[in-house]
């Protein structure tokens, strides 16, 4: 049984659906407080949505300085299965472990609505058993993703585009919804909400199947 667990911040608003969605999906998924260190012989490290910190100073930045996110970029280097949604995914891109950054969305309003997205690579344990065409929820103000030309090059040549809006609703780059990074795109960040799927009835739980039955 894969084992996984939640990292819990300050802020932090959707563990405990994130921790639903892995222990319905199969996993042996525990909690661990940003203060206690990754359980050992961990399989996924889940980052959740929230407001880490109150997303003082920029979202992600603070939580990004905890002890925890040191454990985490070792594990992510050494092949750890690493995922980070909305919150999660800002504090990867602000603690390096992912590239680029998120800005506050262009409409600078909070957007909370059900969405259309497009897997643009289908061959990784996050993505090998999801659909091509998937709906999720988005909450966010800060899910602008941005980065350099050559960052973008990057991703692009490296098939590290994970997701792409149908319909940008942020004004991400090239619509971009989510990326991998890692040396084996072993770390996915997103801004879409798979794990509130129990509540939408969208297709996002797929991405959690496709774990299971793949790490």
């Amino acid at each position: 049984m894969p084992k996984a667990t939640v990292v819990v911040f300050p802020g932090s608003n959707c563990d405990a659906e994130a921790h639903s969605v892995l222990k319905n999906t199969g996993f042996n998924v525990s909690f661990t407080w940003y203060r206690d260190p990754l359980p050992q012989n961990l399989d996924l490290c889940f980052l959740p949505g929230g407001f880490s910190y109150g997303d003082y100073l920029r979202s992600g930045a603070i939580a990004s300085f905890s002890k925890i996110l040191e454990e985490v970029k070792q594990f992510a280097q050494k092949g750890g299965y690493v995922m980070g949604v909305c919150n999660g995914f800002q504090i990867l891109t602000e603690s390096k472990i992912l590239d680029g950054a998120l800005l506050r969305n262009n409409s600078s309003s909070f957007v909370c609505k059900v969405i259309e997205l497009e897997t643009m690579n289908s061959s990784t344990v996050f993505t090998k058993d999801a659909s091509k065409n998937m709906t999720m929820q988005i909450a966010h103000a800060d899910g602008r993703y941005f980065c350099s030309d050559d960052t973008l090059k990057k991703l692009q040549d490296g098939n590290k585009i994970a997701f792409k809006y149908k319909e940008n609703p942020n004004g991400s780059i090239e619509d971009i919804a989510g990326i991998f990074g890692g040396p084996n795109k072993n770390v996915l960040g997103m801004m879409p909400h798979p794990e509130r799927d129990i509540i939408t009835g969208a297709n996002g739980i797929e991405i959690f199947k496709s774990l299971f039955e793949n790490l």
